[in-house]
């Protein structure tokens, strides 16, 4: 089963995570959106090898120190789906617009596709597109540990925003329903920003995305 650890980066306290396989201490870093030198003393803390990079979506907050760290680190860039080209390639018109300090574009080693996997140590993810938010957004499924990272698609008791260029409120409601819900009630979730919460508690209780909606 994973182990985890939840690193809040940047002015938005994005939650960056640290993922890893006890048995063999290989990690992924989720969503590195800042504060390098917070994310590298939080990977020396657990003690674990990092061997990749993985981005649920391009938002500046998610997405804006993942060059820098991937040279840094050597590893591989993998992620989101091939629709969020249009923000990773904004990434520079996105710091200015948020009061970051300048960031690099980049494109990904590997873009991901609904259906995919994503090894640590051990462990498979499942990868599920999930668009709505951004046109690209995927999500990060671990069945073993019953852990899912769904970057900004779901919060404890709300949705992610819409209203940026490519989003859609429609969409962002099928995916959840149609691919996060099927998973099972007892799902404990990382959102990219807040508390974590339960499929079970989100279907039972949130406003935008419950069973009695």
């Amino acid at each position: 089963m994973l182990e985890y650890r939840i690193i809040p980066v940047t002015p938005f306290a994005q939650n960056c995570s640290l993922l890893w396989c006890p048995d063999t201490r290989k990690a992924a870093v989720v969503d590195p959106g800042g504060d390098i030198p917070r994310i590298v003393a939080a990977i020396a803390e657990a003690g674990v090898e990092v061997d990749k990079i993985l981005l649920t979506h391009g938002h500046i907050d998610h997405a804006g120190a993942t060059a820098e760290l991937a040279r840094m680190l050597d590893v591989p860039i993998i992620g989101p789906q091939l629709e969020e080209r249009f923000w990773l390639d904004a990434l520079g018109q996105q710091s200015k617009m948020f009061g970051f300090p300048p960031v690099e574009s980049f494109e990904p080693d590997r873009w991901l596709e609904d259906g995919d996997t994503v090894e640590i140590g051990q462990n498979q993810l499942q990868v599920l597109h999930t668009p709505g938010h951004t046109p690209g957004h995927v999500v990060f499924f671990d069945a073993g540990s019953r852990l899912a990272v769904v970057g900004d698609v779901l919060f404890a008791g709300s949705i992610g925003r819409t209203d940026f260029p490519k989003g859609d409120h429609a969409t962002l409601v099928a995916a959840i329903r149609d691919k996060l819900w099927p998973l099972g009630d007892d799902v404990s979730f990382i959102p990219g920003h807040g508390p974590q919460s339960t499929f079970g508690v989100e279907r039972a209780n949130n406003p935008y995305v419950g069973d009695g909606r």
